[in-house]
């Protein structure tokens, strides 16, 4: 199994190019079972993600072409999805259990079949996560619901019919299920406290460039008037806001500056916001974002979790590890997912000072980081280890990285060509 190897203490210099957003390619692959027609997506990432929910989607039919791949004028890689025939309405558990985002299928399913039988899903280990809302949602409309033997079955074998979803909590994949199936519904929908996050305007664009009639999204109140069919549509996926935050603090944590080619600075706000608190500077430019640190020592701030706008659950273990190299005490508070500080121990191992209580950390800042075999438990926390890594004094070994591959394309050569010693080893374990 690859591992990662880091050797710290090197400043990054250069660009990085953003690539198209995993969370919003996802459910925009999704989309294509809601149509016979084909849906081109531009842009996407090439991530183990990505070909896990391909061949999901080629179990219930669905032709996956890549046409064209990226050149200098069009980053990014391009697939050609195509439902002209569902051959089958089951996600079968072997293959949803690799990414919970496979309960994506659910809605687009459902309102163009009548029908679904989708494994509860699996995924990292960072909390329940549970899938209620997506039911809860689908049921609003007028499905059927049961769950038998893991699965989910889902029927409406007349149609969905609009209606009101009131989520009693904010959810992306769950605000996602409800768009698509509202699209094909009968009449209006509404979906009060959706969720805000710029991949669900995403999705709502691609849908509506597809026929649909949504309203609102980007809001916490979407309207939805259902049509009967939906056709083909070319769309373009959104830059990852993740990936873009994730090399904003590299640049913090190392020091020297970057600059992130086609990152959207809207969508990165509230990490941009502290990270300029910590004596970070941001800037905006045409193209993208620069991020450079000049001070010696950043200096320790609090933040807390939040859906979009607000400070990303996706970039906290990363903002952990900048905050363990920084001056003074800070606190880090996790209000989305309830098991995701499983990165404390790791970042612990390498000289960091930090303790958890409850749903918050308090970090001590050391006046430096060791490089140290370390384990990846999930996605988030294995690319907070390669942060820390980069400002660890000697050589980090990063283990378990094949959570890595599923959310970053290319990590170590991008960072390698800004000036990182890092580079990718094979081995065991």
């Amino acid at each position: 199994m690859d591992k990662i190897r880091i050797r710290g203490g090197r400043p990054l210099q250069g660009s990085i190019q953003i690539g198209g957003a995993k969370n919003a390619a996802l459910p925009l692959m999704t989309a294509c079972l809601l149509t016979d027609e084909p849906l081109v997506l531009k842009n996407l990432p090439f991530l183990v993600d990505i070909t896990t929910l391909s061949h999901l989607l080629v179990q219930h039919g669905v032709s996956v072409t890549m046409p064209g791949a990226e050149s200098a004028d069009e980053p990014g890689h391009v697939l050609e999805l195509r439902a002209k025939r569902i051959v089958s309405t089951t996600a079968p558990y072997d293959l949803v259990r690799r990414m919970r985002a496979s309960v994506l299928v659910l809605g687009p399913l459902v309102a163009r079949i009548g029908q679904a039988r989708v494994s509860l899903p699996g995924g990292c280990a960072i909390g329940t996560r549970p899938v209620d809302l997506h039911i809860k949602a689908l049921e609003a409309l007028g499905a059927t619901i049961a769950i038998e033997k893991g699965y989910i079955h889902a029927t409406a074998p007349k149609g969905l019919k609009g209606g009101e979803i009131v989520f009693p909590t904010v959810s992306v994949g769950a605000t996602e299920n409800a768009l698509m199936a509202a699209a094909l519904a009968e009449g209006e929908s509404v979906i009060v406290n959706a969720a805000r996050e710029p991949e669900i305007g995403d999705l709502a664009r691609c849908l509506n460039s597809m026929g649909a009639r949504i309203e609102g999204a980007g809001s916490e109140r979407i309207t939805v008037t259902g049509v009967p069919r939906l056709h083909g549509a070319t769309h373009s996926v959104i830059p990852d806001r993740i990936e873009t935050g994730t090399y904003m603090m590299a640049a913090a944590i190392a020091g020297g500056e970057l600059e992130l080619v086609g990152a959207s600075y809207d969508m990165v706000a509230a990490a941009a916001r502290a990270l300029e608190g910590t004596g970070v500077a941001v800037e905006r430019l045409p193209a993208g974002i620069k991020v450079s640190r000049r001070a010696n020592r950043l200096k320790g701030i609090d933040i807390a979790t939040a859906p979009f706008p607000g400070f990303p659950t996706d970039l906290q273990a990363q903002f952990m590890a900048l905050m363990a190299t920084a001056d003074g005490d800070s606190i880090i508070t996790e209000t989305i997912f309830e098991n995701r500080f499983m990165h404390v121990p790791e970042l612990n191992r390498m000289g960091a000072d930090i303790n958890v209580q409850g749903a918050s950390a308090s970090i001590r800042g050391v006046a430096k980081l060791n490089g140290a075999p370390v384990m990846a438990t999930d996605l988030r926390a294995s690319v907070s280890l390669v942060l820390a890594g980069l400002a660890a004094e000697g050589e980090t070994l990063v283990n378990r990285v094949y959570h890595l591959d599923r959310g970053y394309e290319r990590l170590e050569a991008k960072l390698a060509a800004c000036g990182a010693a890092i580079e990718r080893v094979a081995g065991e374990g």
